[in-house]
């Protein structure tokens, strides 16, 4: 088991509070239309469509899931929020914006993934052949195979893990992206 790197503790740390400053920037700089807002719904409603469904299959730190969406990609949350993320950088408009995000999960969601790997492969036995078999972040196109129930969804787990707060954070974008096409015109 390998120690984490100074890097991987502050991607970590500092994940989230980057959001909140890269959504002021990506605030400042967007120039929304209304065609490509429609166009990164493509984009965004999948996006939270599926950490939503994964939210419902995890037990965070008790098991090790792998049915559900975790069957086709180890990281179904973070494959969801990035699908989101760049939905919202499509409907921007901006390059910038999509440069920008492309280095930041770069730079903080690589090294937060690698991380929260080597805590799975040192709490779970099963970690090992699961990585075999299921990709870390683009999806196998079928289920892996696996001797486990087929487990199921459970809105309780969806609820305690509060991922409404995606779709109700998207709503509230696309209402500011929406609010300063009307008011900007």
């Amino acid at each position: 088991m390998s120690e984490r790197t100074s890097w991987q503790r502050i991607a970590q740390r500092i994940r989230v509070p980057l959001g909140f400053v890269f959504a002021v920037a990506f605030l400042w700089l967007a120039r929304p239309t209304w065609k490509l807002m429609a166009l990164s719904l493509l984009l965004v409603v999948p996006g939270v469509w599926l950490r939503g469904y994964a939210a419902g299959y995890v037990k965070k730190n008790a098991e090790l899931t792998q049915t559900g969406p975790y069957a086709y990609t180890r990281n179904p949350l973070y494959l969801g929020s990035m699908m989101i993320a760049f939905g919202f950088a499509w409907a921007s408009g901006s390059w910038v914006i999509f440069v920008a995000l492309a280095a930041g999960f770069l730079g903080i969601y690589l090294p937060t993934i690698r991380s929260e790997e080597e805590y799975l492969r040192s709490h779970f036995a099963g970690f090992e052949e699961y990585a075999r078999q299921v990709p870390r972040l683009l999806p196998r196109l079928t289920a892996a195979k696996n001797d486990l129930p087929a487990g199921r969804f459970s809105r309780e787990r969806y609820l305690h893990h509060r991922e409404y707060n995606a779709l109700m954070g998207a709503a509230a974008l696309y209402a500011v992206l929406a609010a300063r096409l009307l008011l900007l015109r």
